[in-house]
């Protein structure tokens, strides 16, 4: 564990999303168009102190690495109890 005082700290976070195509012609994409984090800190430490809390925090948040390093995504679906194949109709 760090210890590192943090007085304050405040984040704000803008998604940047866009869709397009139909819902009903089956043809809908939605896409994210990026991600913007914004944070203020105030905390008395030393800067390298407070880089070092702010790169772990970055560095362990799920979200962040996710869009950052997309990994696999693995759909299963069952209908009445039973597998469905959807991607087949």
């Amino acid at each position: 564990m760090m210890k590192v005082q943090i007085d304050k700290a405040r984040v704000r976070v803008v998604g940047k999303y866009h869709s397009e195509g139909s819902v009903l012609a089956q043809t809908i994409q939605a896409h994210c168009q990026g991600v913007e984090t914004h944070l203020e800190v105030e905390s008395p430490e030393l800067p390298e102190k407070v880089a070092g809390v702010i790169r772990n925090a970055e560095n362990g948040c799920y979200t962040i690495q996710a869009i950052k390093n997309p990994a696999p995504v693995q759909t299963t679906v069952s209908l009445n109890g039973k597998p469905f194949d959807w991607e087949s109709y």
